[in-house]
Protein backbone atom coordinates (compact mmCIF):
# COMPACT_ATOMS: atom_id res chain seq x y z
CA UNK A 1 0.00 0.00 0.00
CA UNK A 2 2.31 2.33 0.89
CA UNK A 3 4.97 1.61 -2.09
CA UNK A 4 2.06 2.03 -4.34
CA UNK A 5 1.52 5.47 -2.78
CA UNK A 6 5.41 6.17 -3.73
CA UNK A 7 5.43 5.18 -6.97
CA UNK A 8 2.24 7.70 -7.65
CA UNK A 9 3.85 10.13 -6.01
CA UNK A 10 7.01 9.50 -8.16
CA UNK A 11 5.01 9.75 -11.37
CA UNK A 12 3.38 12.88 -10.36
CA UNK A 13 6.83 14.80 -9.70
CA UNK A 14 7.87 13.52 -13.34
CA UNK A 15 4.81 14.88 -15.43
CA UNK A 16 5.88 17.62 -17.44
CA UNK A 17 4.59 21.66 -16.57
CA UNK A 18 2.20 22.79 -18.80
CA UNK A 19 3.22 25.65 -20.38
CA UNK A 20 0.61 27.94 -19.79
CA UNK A 21 1.49 31.83 -20.23
CA UNK A 22 0.96 34.11 -17.35
CA UNK A 23 -2.04 36.07 -16.29
CA UNK A 24 -1.83 39.51 -18.09
CA UNK A 25 0.89 38.20 -20.68
CA UNK A 26 0.34 38.15 -24.37
CA UNK A 27 -3.37 38.19 -24.07
CA UNK A 28 -5.56 39.46 -27.66
CA UNK A 29 -7.55 42.29 -27.84
CA UNK A 30 -11.12 42.38 -27.41
CA UNK A 31 -12.67 42.27 -31.08
CA UNK A 32 -15.00 45.11 -30.54
CA UNK A 33 -12.04 47.60 -29.91
CA UNK A 34 -11.60 50.48 -33.01
CA UNK A 35 -8.86 52.52 -33.09
CA UNK A 36 -10.58 55.42 -33.31
CA UNK A 37 -12.39 57.96 -30.54
CA UNK A 38 -15.88 58.19 -29.37
CA UNK A 39 -14.97 61.87 -30.27
CA UNK A 40 -14.37 61.63 -33.72
CA UNK A 41 -17.58 58.77 -34.25
CA UNK A 42 -19.95 61.91 -32.88
CA UNK A 43 -18.48 64.11 -35.55
CA UNK A 44 -18.40 61.47 -38.33
CA UNK A 45 -22.18 60.75 -37.90
CA UNK A 46 -22.85 64.40 -37.49
CA UNK A 47 -21.68 65.03 -40.89
CA UNK A 48 -22.99 62.57 -42.76
CA UNK A 49 -26.82 63.44 -41.06
CA UNK A 50 -25.91 67.02 -42.35
CA UNK A 51 -25.22 65.60 -46.08
CA UNK A 52 -28.54 63.76 -45.85
CA UNK A 53 -30.30 66.79 -44.78
CA UNK A 54 -28.47 69.08 -47.58
CA UNK A 55 -29.50 66.51 -50.21
CA UNK A 56 -32.75 66.40 -48.81
CA UNK A 57 -33.34 69.84 -49.14
CA UNK A 58 -31.68 69.83 -52.29
CA UNK A 59 -34.27 67.18 -54.04
CA UNK A 60 -37.39 69.41 -52.60
CA UNK A 61 -35.88 72.64 -54.11
CA UNK A 62 -35.52 71.04 -57.50
CA UNK A 63 -39.27 69.08 -57.16
CA UNK A 64 -40.47 73.03 -56.36
CA UNK A 65 -38.72 74.74 -59.52
CA UNK A 66 -36.67 76.96 -57.21
CA UNK A 67 -33.31 77.03 -58.87
CA UNK A 68 -35.54 77.10 -62.72
CA UNK A 69 -36.82 80.35 -61.21
CA UNK A 70 -33.61 81.16 -59.63
CA UNK A 71 -32.10 80.84 -63.37
CA UNK A 72 -34.76 82.58 -65.09
CA UNK A 73 -35.20 85.60 -62.78
CA UNK A 74 -31.22 85.99 -63.30
CA UNK A 75 -32.12 85.56 -67.52
CA UNK A 76 -34.79 88.31 -67.04
CA UNK A 77 -32.65 90.67 -65.58
CA UNK A 78 -30.28 90.20 -68.50
CA UNK A 79 -32.80 90.43 -70.71
CA UNK A 80 -33.64 93.84 -69.50
CA UNK A 81 -30.31 94.70 -69.62
CA UNK A 82 -30.45 95.19 -73.03
CA UNK A 83 -29.85 91.25 -74.25
CA UNK A 84 -33.20 90.34 -75.22
CA UNK A 85 -34.01 89.49 -79.08
CA UNK A 86 -34.37 92.19 -81.53
CA UNK A 87 -34.46 91.18 -84.45
CA UNK A 88 -33.77 87.64 -86.39
CA UNK A 89 -31.72 86.89 -89.27
CA UNK A 90 -32.55 83.78 -91.33
CA UNK A 91 -29.61 82.43 -93.96
CA UNK A 92 -29.72 79.66 -96.72
CA UNK A 93 -34.08 80.09 -97.35
CA UNK A 94 -34.18 80.08 -101.59
CA UNK A 95 -37.42 78.25 -101.91
CA UNK A 96 -39.20 77.71 -98.57
CA UNK A 97 -41.32 81.07 -97.59
CA UNK A 98 -39.28 83.39 -94.69
CA UNK A 99 -42.29 84.22 -92.54
CA UNK A 100 -42.59 80.59 -91.31
CA UNK A 101 -39.07 80.49 -90.04
CA UNK A 102 -40.06 84.41 -88.26
CA UNK A 103 -42.73 82.69 -86.45
CA UNK A 104 -40.62 79.81 -84.98
CA UNK A 105 -38.10 81.52 -84.12
CA UNK A 106 -39.92 84.12 -82.25
CA UNK A 107 -41.56 81.60 -80.41
CA UNK A 108 -40.22 81.62 -77.01
CA UNK A 109 -41.26 81.64 -73.53
CA UNK A 110 -38.96 84.92 -72.86
CA UNK A 111 -37.14 87.17 -75.21
CA UNK A 112 -34.00 87.51 -72.76
CA UNK A 113 -30.78 85.94 -75.06
CA UNK A 114 -30.22 83.66 -72.03
CA UNK A 115 -33.32 81.93 -71.96
CA UNK A 116 -34.26 81.79 -75.89
CA UNK A 117 -34.42 77.49 -76.06
CA UNK A 118 -32.24 77.18 -79.33
CA UNK A 119 -32.71 73.31 -79.18
CA UNK A 120 -36.55 73.32 -78.97
CA UNK A 121 -36.38 75.68 -81.77
CA UNK A 122 -34.42 73.82 -84.04
CA UNK A 123 -36.32 71.00 -83.37
CA UNK A 124 -39.72 72.94 -84.52
CA UNK A 125 -37.69 74.06 -87.42
CA UNK A 126 -37.21 70.39 -88.74
CA UNK A 127 -40.62 69.43 -88.78
CA UNK A 128 -40.91 71.59 -91.63
CA UNK A 129 -40.57 69.74 -94.64
CA UNK A 130 -37.99 72.20 -96.67
CA UNK A 131 -35.95 71.90 -94.40
CA UNK A 132 -33.03 69.43 -94.01
CA UNK A 133 -30.85 71.04 -91.62
CA UNK A 134 -31.25 73.82 -88.93
CA UNK A 135 -29.09 75.53 -86.44
CA UNK A 136 -29.67 78.28 -84.31
CA UNK A 137 -27.65 80.47 -82.44
CA UNK A 138 -27.13 83.54 -80.66
CA UNK A 139 -25.19 86.65 -81.74
CA UNK A 140 -25.29 89.35 -78.96
CA UNK A 141 -26.56 91.82 -77.75
CA UNK A 142 -29.92 91.48 -79.32
CA UNK A 143 -29.64 89.05 -82.64
CA UNK A 144 -30.72 85.49 -83.05
CA UNK A 145 -29.36 83.84 -86.08
CA UNK A 146 -30.91 81.00 -87.76
CA UNK A 147 -29.06 78.94 -90.56
CA UNK A 148 -31.29 76.57 -92.59
CA UNK A 149 -30.47 73.98 -95.20
CA UNK A 150 -33.11 73.28 -97.67
CA UNK A 151 -34.22 70.25 -99.12
CA UNK A 152 -33.76 70.06 -103.21
CA UNK A 153 -36.65 69.03 -105.32
CA UNK A 154 -36.03 65.83 -107.60
CA UNK A 155 -39.77 65.31 -108.96
CA UNK A 156 -43.44 65.59 -108.16
CA UNK A 157 -45.16 62.39 -106.67
CA UNK A 158 -48.86 61.81 -107.93
CA UNK A 159 -50.88 59.92 -105.37
CA UNK A 160 -54.35 60.02 -104.07
CA UNK A 161 -55.50 62.52 -106.86
CA UNK A 162 -52.52 65.04 -104.67
CA UNK A 163 -49.42 66.40 -106.64
CA UNK A 164 -46.49 67.19 -104.10
CA UNK A 165 -42.87 68.37 -104.67
CA UNK A 166 -40.39 65.69 -102.89
CA UNK A 167 -37.08 65.75 -102.95
CA UNK A 168 -34.80 62.36 -104.24
CA UNK A 169 -35.40 61.04 -100.65
CA UNK A 170 -39.39 60.95 -101.03
CA UNK A 171 -39.66 63.78 -98.30
CA UNK A 172 -42.95 65.73 -99.08
CA UNK A 173 -41.51 69.23 -99.66
CA UNK A 174 -45.18 70.93 -100.06
CA UNK A 175 -48.43 70.21 -102.14
CA UNK A 176 -48.07 71.26 -105.63
CA UNK A 177 -51.05 73.09 -107.85
CA UNK A 178 -51.48 71.15 -111.21
CA UNK A 179 -51.32 74.95 -112.94
CA UNK A 180 -48.38 75.47 -111.90
CA UNK A 181 -46.46 72.36 -112.20
CA UNK A 182 -42.67 72.60 -112.20
CA UNK A 183 -40.00 71.13 -115.16
CA UNK A 184 -39.71 68.26 -113.05
CA UNK A 185 -40.04 64.63 -113.32
CA UNK A 186 -43.48 63.24 -112.22
CA UNK A 187 -43.49 59.72 -110.24
CA UNK A 188 -47.04 57.80 -109.90
CA UNK A 189 -48.34 55.34 -107.63
CA UNK A 190 -48.20 54.32 -103.79
CA UNK A 191 -45.03 54.69 -102.30
CA UNK A 192 -43.20 55.83 -105.47
CA UNK A 193 -42.10 58.75 -103.29
CA UNK A 194 -39.46 56.61 -101.33
CA UNK A 195 -38.05 55.43 -104.72
CA UNK A 196 -37.49 58.82 -106.23
CA UNK A 197 -33.89 58.00 -105.32
CA UNK A 198 -33.51 55.08 -107.10
CA UNK A 199 -35.06 57.09 -110.33
CA UNK A 200 -32.28 59.77 -110.13
CA UNK A 201 -29.65 56.44 -109.58
CA UNK A 202 -30.80 55.57 -113.01
CA UNK A 203 -30.86 58.71 -114.66
CA UNK A 204 -28.18 59.46 -113.21
CA UNK A 205 -26.30 56.62 -115.33
CA UNK A 206 -27.71 57.69 -118.56
CA UNK A 207 -27.62 61.85 -118.43
CA UNK A 208 -28.51 61.86 -122.44
CA UNK A 209 -31.95 60.27 -121.43
CA UNK A 210 -32.62 62.79 -118.61
CA UNK A 211 -33.58 65.46 -120.32
CA UNK A 212 -36.52 63.39 -122.25
CA UNK A 213 -38.19 62.07 -119.22
CA UNK A 214 -41.37 63.50 -118.80
CA UNK A 215 -42.41 60.49 -115.97
CA UNK A 216 -42.49 57.13 -114.16
CA UNK A 217 -44.65 55.06 -112.53
CA UNK A 218 -43.84 52.46 -109.58
CA UNK A 219 -45.63 49.69 -110.86
CA UNK A 220 -46.92 46.86 -108.30
CA UNK A 221 -43.88 47.73 -105.23
CA UNK A 222 -41.54 46.22 -107.63
CA UNK A 223 -40.03 47.89 -111.16
CA UNK A 224 -40.44 51.10 -112.97
CA UNK A 225 -42.42 52.49 -116.39
CA UNK A 226 -40.45 55.48 -118.28
CA UNK A 227 -42.52 57.91 -119.70
CA UNK A 228 -40.45 60.05 -122.17
CA UNK A 229 -41.58 63.34 -123.50
CA UNK A 230 -42.19 62.16 -127.05
CA UNK A 231 -44.86 59.84 -125.66
CA UNK A 232 -43.24 56.52 -125.56
CA UNK A 233 -43.18 54.46 -122.65
CA UNK A 234 -40.16 51.83 -121.44
CA UNK A 235 -40.91 49.09 -119.35
CA UNK A 236 -37.75 48.38 -116.64
CA UNK A 237 -37.25 45.45 -115.33
CA UNK A 238 -36.98 44.23 -111.72
CA UNK A 239 -34.09 45.18 -109.37
CA UNK A 240 -31.85 48.71 -109.32
CA UNK A 241 -28.58 46.87 -111.22
CA UNK A 242 -31.04 45.32 -113.76
CA UNK A 243 -32.82 48.44 -113.97
CA UNK A 244 -29.48 50.23 -114.77
CA UNK A 245 -28.71 48.26 -117.14
CA UNK A 246 -31.71 47.77 -119.19
CA UNK A 247 -31.44 51.39 -119.33
CA UNK A 248 -28.18 52.37 -120.56
CA UNK A 249 -28.62 49.69 -122.88
CA UNK A 250 -32.08 51.52 -124.22
CA UNK A 251 -29.67 54.94 -124.12
CA UNK A 252 -27.01 52.62 -126.66
CA UNK A 253 -29.76 51.78 -129.02
CA UNK A 254 -31.85 55.02 -129.02
CA UNK A 255 -28.18 56.67 -130.30
CA UNK A 256 -27.52 54.42 -132.79
CA UNK A 257 -31.22 54.17 -134.34
CA UNK A 258 -33.02 56.59 -133.01
CA UNK A 259 -36.14 54.83 -131.32
CA UNK A 260 -37.52 58.11 -129.76
CA UNK A 261 -39.79 60.55 -131.59
CA UNK A 262 -40.11 57.62 -134.10
CA UNK A 263 -44.05 57.22 -133.55
CA UNK A 264 -43.61 53.96 -131.60
CA UNK A 265 -45.59 53.05 -127.90
CA UNK A 266 -43.91 51.11 -125.93
CA UNK A 267 -40.27 49.53 -124.78
CA UNK A 268 -40.55 46.06 -122.99
CA UNK A 269 -37.20 44.96 -121.46
CA UNK A 270 -38.12 42.55 -118.62
CA UNK A 271 -37.31 40.20 -120.36
CA UNK A 272 -33.40 39.47 -120.16
CA UNK A 273 -31.16 39.85 -123.60
CA UNK A 274 -34.74 40.99 -125.61
CA UNK A 275 -36.86 44.36 -126.51
CA UNK A 276 -40.28 43.99 -127.10
CA UNK A 277 -41.65 46.90 -129.36
CA UNK A 278 -45.00 47.94 -129.45
CA UNK A 279 -45.77 50.57 -132.45
CA UNK A 280 -48.47 52.64 -133.20
CA UNK A 281 -51.68 52.49 -135.51
CA UNK A 282 -50.29 55.82 -137.85
CA UNK A 283 -49.55 55.09 -140.97
CA UNK A 284 -45.60 54.54 -141.58
CA UNK A 285 -44.57 53.83 -138.41
CA UNK A 286 -42.05 50.85 -138.09
CA UNK A 287 -39.59 48.98 -136.01
CA UNK A 288 -36.41 50.99 -136.90
CA UNK A 289 -33.52 48.71 -137.98
CA UNK A 290 -30.36 48.55 -135.36
CA UNK A 291 -26.67 49.41 -136.36
CA UNK A 292 -24.36 46.66 -135.89
CA UNK A 293 -22.02 48.66 -133.93
CA UNK A 294 -22.76 45.85 -130.75
CA UNK A 295 -24.39 42.72 -130.59
CA UNK A 296 -28.13 44.31 -129.11
CA UNK A 297 -30.48 42.69 -127.24
CA UNK A 298 -33.50 40.82 -129.87
CA UNK A 299 -36.19 43.17 -131.22
CA UNK A 300 -40.22 42.05 -131.88
CA UNK A 301 -42.21 43.46 -132.95
CA UNK A 302 -45.61 43.05 -131.01
CA UNK A 303 -49.40 43.41 -132.04
CA UNK A 304 -50.01 46.74 -133.38
CA UNK A 305 -52.78 48.60 -130.85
Amino acid sequence: MSARIARGSSSAKSRPRSKTPARGKGRAKPADTLPISDAALRRIGFWLFLGMVLAVAIAVAVAMGIPRAIAWSAGEAVGEAGFAVKRVEIKGLERMQRLPVYAVALDQESMAMPLIDLDGTRERLLKFGWVEEARVSRRLPDTLVVDVVERTPAAVWQHNQRLALIDRHGVVLEDVKLEAMPDLPLVIGPAANHHADELVALFAATPELKPMLAGATWIGGRRWDIRFQSGEVLALPEGAEAAKKALIHFARMDKAAQLLGRGLVRFDMRIPGKIVVRVSDVPGSSVPEMEAAAPPPAIDAATTI
